[in-house]
């Protein structure tokens, strides 16, 4: 038996709320809420603080999410070193906040670590960017590190989920 533990990208969270607003969707949101109350999906804290420079109802959800952002590790943040040495361009210079790397090395780290269960859990990154020959996006750099890397939508069908 395989469980899933999801991190997530701010561009799915924006992409899902533009094309299905909470209003609208509240099922969606709904089913994303008890992924989080499990502890089945994540995000680093850097990925609040791009999204709070969007300014929308997204925010509003995001800080109501207590158990949804996690703060960086050590590991993480020497993780996080080593990405940027190794795909400085993963960072874009314009950005006032940029959790790509975060994200990444999140997920490395939930890799590297033993598992405490009998259940094997699989960790994927879910993101709206697409593998696109050499451009470094979080996609190339899942690939090297053998980390999946799926679509919003794609988590929704792993999930069996239907609306």
């Amino acid at each position: 038996m395989t469980s899933n533990y999801y991190i997530i990208d701010s561009s799915s969270l924006i992409e899902l709320n533009r094309h299905n607003p909470m209003d609208i969707y509240p099922t969606v949101w709904k089913k994303i809420e008890s992924l989080i109350e499990k502890k089945s999906l994540v995000a680093p804290r850097e990925v609040l603080y791009e999204i709070k420079v969007g300014g929308d109802q997204l925010i509003d959800w995001v800080r109501q999410q207590k158990d949804f952002f996690v703060d960086p590790t050590p590991q993480q943040i020497i993780l996080v070193r080593e990405i940027l040495e190794k795909y400085p361009a993963i960072v874009k210079s314009y950005r006032r906040y940029d959790a790509d790397p975060w994200i990444i090395a999140l997920a490395i780290e939930k890799t590297m670590n033993p598992q405490e269960t009998l259940i094997h859990i699989k960790k994927i990154i879910i993101t709206e960017e697409k593998l696109r020959g050499n451009k470094i996006k979080i996609p190339l750099i899942c690939r090297e590190y053998g980390i999946d890397c799926i679509a919003v939508l794609e988590m929704f069908k792993m999930e069996g989920w239907t609306f």
